[in-house]
């Protein structure tokens, strides 16, 4: 059996309760390294087998799980934030419904959920922003055509830009010539919850500006939109002139 596991945003005690429980009882487990928190290896338990991703291939980590698999063991995929984001899962996912390995998921705390948690931000702000965009600057990989991050910004809704804080002069570039105005307020977040993570606040124009005054070109995340401004609308969930199943409206 294979446990895909959400390690969280970054803190080792921001992993889930299951996770850590799944984590524990691993006969093998399988890390991203490169961003996975090494404290939470210390939920291992004594004796378990551990493989940093960082170096292998695909197929690499397949056949790891392969030979856990021949002789019985359980294994724990660790990935960094949840699986979904980013995680390059479903090619694991498409490999092992070949070999007929059954396998789970865990989810964990995204960093753009972290992220907003160190800005105290909320990202579906009433009368502000009531849609989220998660994406990423065209770089090594490529995105589809109609994904570009120009076309996107059309909606001037929020964006969270992942994979991108070593490219932000084009990054800052896209999303003005898309329609953000430049004193749209963005925010950088290096490695959110970690115990050396920033937060940078500037308007959209300063972007790459602050990013290299900061000293920050990997491992961050992009926030930008007004849902980082000043002001925010008022919820009508909580307002007293609105009935709800749960309450009544008072005059």
């Amino acid at each position: 059996m294979v446990h895909f596991v959400g390690a969280g945003s970054g803190a080792a005690d921001l992993i889930t309760v299951r996770g850590a429980k799944l984590l524990s009882e691993a006969d093998v487990v399988i890390y991203a390294g490169s961003l996975v928190n090494p404290e939470l290896l210390g939920y291992a338990k004594e004796g378990a087998q551990l493989h940093d991703s960082a170096k292998l291939t695909l197929e690499e980590v397949i056949g790891l799980i392969r030979a856990a698999e021949a002789a019985g063991k359980t294994t724990v995929r660790l990935h960094t934030g949840d699986p979904s984001v980013y995680g390059a899962v479903r090619e694991q996912f498409d490999a092992l419904d070949e070999l007929g390995v059954e396998y789970d998921v865990c989810p964990g705390v995204s960093s753009f959920c972290g992220a907003a948690a160190s800005l105290k931000a909320e990202y579906t702000v009433p009368d502000v922003s009531q849609t989220v965009i998660i994406s990423r600057m065209e770089g090594r990989t490529p995105v589809p055509e109609k994904e570009k991050i120009r076309a996107l910004v059309a909606h001037r809704s929020t964006m969270v830009l992942f994979l991108s804080a070593g490219l932000l002069e084009g990054l800052q570039r896209e999303l003005l010539a898309g329609g953000y105005p430049p004193d749209t307020p963005a925010a950088i977040v290096y490695k959110a919850t970690w115990p050396d993570e920033k937060t940078l606040r500037c308007r959209l124009d300063q972007l790459a500006e602050t990013a290299k005054a900061n000293g920050v070109s990997k491992t961050a995340l992009i926030l930008v939109g007004e849902f980082l401004g000043e002001h925010g609308g008022r919820s009508r969930l909580y307002d007293p002139a609105f009935s709800t199943g749960f309450r009544e409206a008072k005059p």
